[in-house]
């Protein structure tokens, strides 16, 4: 499978009770879906995962019941374990739609042209997704991944288009020095 194909549909949290069970934070549509795509497996790929059971808990978290994983030592080990399918697994995309791995390497610029960088990664530390970008030279900085400061993702001619007004008058996101 090409790497670059990997989709992340969730994240193992903490165990649940005693018996290996673990909380996952699903990154799919609908939260139970991560269970529909067969085995996940872990960021490098070397190892993979039959989902047992599953039931919702809240929101996007659900408990899964993991083959293999028979007590709560085992499921507290794979607390932060990424987890992915092989995006040929997953459900077409409508019109409009996109996995963020597919952001990943698109040229950032200006509406005017003006070259920024490259995406490198999509962040959501809890107030919405966030744009990674990797300017020529210097730090990264981030973007706010909304319609007001991406306004345009171009797939074919592999770039986002960034509102002047998402990079401040720094280059990114960062609070500005005094």
């Amino acid at each position: 499978m090409d790497e670059a194909r990997r989709i992340l549909v969730g994240v193992i949290g903490a165990a649940q009770g005693v018996k290996g069970e673990v909380r996952v934070k699903s990154f799919t549509g609908n939260p139970g879906a991560i269970g529909d795509y067969g085995p996940l497996m872990t960021e490098d790929g070397r190892r993979w995962f039959d989902i047992v059971s599953l039931r919702p808990l809240r929101n996007d978290m659900v408990v899964v019941r993991l083959a293999g994983i028979a007590d709560r030592d085992a499921a507290a080990a794979l607390t932060n374990t990424r987890l992915y399918v092989d995006g040929a697994r997953l459900p077409p995309l409508g019109k409009d739609e996109f996995y963020q791995v597919d952001l990943i390497g698109l040229a950032a610029e200006t509406e005017d042209g003006r070259t920024q960088g490259r995406v490198i990664a999509v962040e959501n530390y809890g107030a919405g997704d966030l744009l990674e970008i990797a300017p020529p030279d210097g730090d990264t900085f981030l973007v706010p991944f909304t319609k007001a400061f991406v306004p345009t993702i171009d797939f074919e001619g592999r770039r986002v288009l960034i509102d002047e007004g998402a990079l401040g008058t720094n280059g990114g996101t960062e609070p500005e020095s005094p």
